[in-house]
């Protein structure tokens, strides 16, 4: 019984070479053996700056490499489905960037490759097993705030350069799709069910056409998440949980730092000035590095993934719904 899950990555964007990676690189579960790029010398760069052995100048070289077992895949969002298909074909286990496709009719491709090859796929929301994202989950149902009423977010950097994939319109470009599908991901978690309706404002920048402002109200019946996301606003990012009694607050919930704890406010709502408020530390941790090892423990232990292709496809449809809704100005169900 094999005790780690060799991986082979497809391309060499920046989150595969600068977080990915040399955070999988810190686990023995999840050594990298391959990385793979159109360009032979980009991959052989990569390769070098990484110290992984093997560079390959095509994807489909990598996918046909037998020691390779699992495929990270963080190539632009129009590729996520059609070289993670191929992959599952290669009888290659993938885990792909998010989102996961350009719509839910996209995902059930990716879903049909997956029940015929038979192999693990799941999407990569590392964020869902950062350890504060559990935390927060596991005080919400122990009913530490009351009755959870509101999850209020915003996530937004700027970015307003045409030539950046973020900004391709066609190739699924955009704030919803880029950093707005965290804030659903995340409250379909805490709240454990999915929303029974959504509203959504946008903004769309007048040349890329990309939706560069976008505000969204999920309506969780009881509950309510409530977020603003945006590609040409300063970088900020924070999360409210607010209940009958008490709120936590995770300062920075999506890109958790991996360098000092990630912190959690927890408010009792005794004093409007903050003097019930405590902060609990979470231990210092790299969220890509638990995700790659909860990955591969799916695959040695055949269990599901974290993040699986049932969960993507809901998702998915919740952004597809926001999109109708911003074009109806009326509320939509998913």
């Amino acid at each position: 019984m094999p005790e780690q899950i060799r991986w082979g990555v497809i391309g060499v964007a920046k989150i595969a070479t600068v977080k990915v990676i040399p955070a999988m690189k810190k686990s023995p579960l999840t050594p990298v053996v391959a990385i793979a790029s159109r360009n032979l010398d980009r991959a052989r760069q990569a390769a070098a700056q990484l110290g992984i052995a093997k560079a390959y100048g095509s994807y489909e070289d990598l996918l046909a490499d037998p020691e390779i077992d699992a495929v990270y895949n963080p190539l632009p969002n129009h590729l996520h489905v059609p070289l993670s298909v191929a992959a599952a074909r290669a009888g290659k286990h993938v885990l792909c960037e998010k989102p996961i496709a350009l719509s839910s009719e996209e995902t059930l491709e990716l879903i049909r490759a997956r029940d015929e090859t038979g192999v693990k796929v799941g999407e990569a929301f590392m964020a869902r097993t950062h350890p504060q994202w559990l935390r927060a989950r596991s005080l919400v149902r122990e009913g530490a705030i009351g009755r959870l009423n509101v999850m209020a977010g915003f996530f937004s950097y700027f970015n307003n350069d045409p030539a950046n994939i973020r900004n391709r319109v066609e190739w699924g470009g955009g704030g919803l799709m880029d950093i707005g599908c965290y804030p659903i991901t995340l409250s379909r978690l805490i709240y454990g069910r999915e929303p029974a309706r959504v509203l959504g404002l946008v903004e769309r920048d007048p040349e890329m056409q990309v939706d560069r402002l976008a505000s969204v109200l999920m309506d969780y019946a009881p509950g309510q998440c409530v977020f603003t996301c945006s590609t040409q606003q300063v970088a900020f990012q924070r999360v409210q949980l607010l209940g009958t009694r008490g709120r936590i607050e995770l300062d920075i919930p999506f890109n958790a730092p991996i360098d000092r704890p990630a912190r959690l406010l927890i408010d009792d709502g005794s004093s409007l000035f903050g003097y019930g408020s405590r902060i609990e530390e979470i231990p210092t941790c790299d969220q890509y590095t638990i995700q790659g090892d909860l990955f591969s423990r799916a695959i040695l232990d055949n269990t599901e993934v974290p993040v699986p292709l049932e969960d993507s496809i809901a998702n998915m449809r919740v952004i597809e719904a926001i999109f109708r809704s911003t074009e109806t100005g009326a509320w939509t169900t998913p």
